[in-house]
């Protein structure tokens, strides 16, 4: 077993032990992904998601039922696009999330604005802020957010279902050759991701070098010039679906056929769906892109021959 999977396994473990030795107690105390404490009296009956991935952490923890509102672009699985909506995960209706009276909401910590989350402080709503950073932060969450509705059982199973299909990942592609690789989050303004970034922990898993992993912002801007300075081996996008497009950003990189990525054919687009989500379906991202850099390798072996 792998070092992260162990990690994983304890994680969850660790959780799990946590999370019965309150269960005789009154309240329910779940420590969110900032080290904050979130207490509630009873399971919560009443959830606000204001992000599309945490509305799929709930839906798989087994609390969908239990979702009052979501925001916008919460479109998995089918039940939710029937969710009421209180806005987007940067524009929020405020009075309408109030007079839902949640009883929880769970937030994306990067992508809600510090006031907003201040503002539903002050109202006394009890927040849990999802910020995972590594694959094994998902099955953490699953199993925290359970506890919170109330459906720990099924929170587990799903936690231990991500578990065993990651670790089977890992075991597949463990050893491959390195790929290093430039992922574009954005093409205007050119953004990118860091070596923190649950995206890097993926990339990772299938064996591949983020270029810009030692980079201080979660999502930093960089050049073009500085892609082209790393000549990276790949370089990876995201779209609407995972075939290659005059709008698919790549345009750039396509005019730069002295770059070892375009000059082997190794633009890539992603589905982000899946692999921009940190929920379950993530890992049908992870593997397809572990399939692809391993296209990657072989075009690389080619061209050394």
């Amino acid at each position: 077993m792998s070092v992260v999977a162990h990690s994983v396994r304890m994680a969850i473990f660790g959780v799990a032990i946590a999370l019965s030795a309150v269960a005789g107690a009154a309240d329910i105390d779940v420590v969110d992904d900032t080290g904050a404490h979130v207490v509630l009296a009873a399971p919560a009956r009443r959830i606000v998601s204001l992000a599309p991935h945490t509305t799929e952490l709930l839906f798989a923890a087994g609390a969908g039922d239990r979702i009052a509102a979501t925001v916008d672009y919460s479109d998995y699985p089918e039940a939710a696009k029937a969710l009421p909506r209180v806005g987007s995960s940067s524009l929020l209706d405020m009075e309408r999330l109030v007079a839902l009276k949640p009883d929880l909401v769970v937030v994306w910590r990067s992508g809600t604005s510090p006031a907003r989350v201040e503002a539903l402080r002050a109202l006394g709503i009890p927040i849990y802020l999802n910020e995972p950073h590594a694959l094994a932060d998902i099955p953490a969450a699953l199993v925290k957010l359970g506890t919170l509705a109330g459906t720990g059982e099924s929170a587990r199973r799903a936690a231990a279902a991500f578990d065993a299909r990651m670790r089977e990942l890992q075991s597949r592609y463990a050893g491959r050759r390195s790929v290093r690789l430039f992922w574009q989050i954005w093409a205007q303004p050119l953004m990118t991701v860091n070596g923190k970034h649950v995206i890097s922990d993926a990339v990772r898993l299938c064996g591949g070098v983020n270029v810009f992993a030692d980079l201080a912002p979660l999502v930093p801007a960089v050049t073009v010039e500085s892609v082209v300075a790393a000549n990276p081996e790949a370089i990876v996008t995201t779209g609407t679906d995972a075939a290659a497009s005059a709008d698919d950003g790549l345009a750039q990189w396509r005019a730069l056929p002295r770059l070892t990525a375009t000059a082997r054919g190794n633009l890539i687009v992603l589905d982000a769906e899946t692999i921009h989500r940190q929920a379950p379906r993530v890992l049908d991202g992870v593997a397809t892109l572990c399939a692809r850099l391993d296209d990657v390798r072989a075009r690389g072996d080619a061209a050394r021959r």
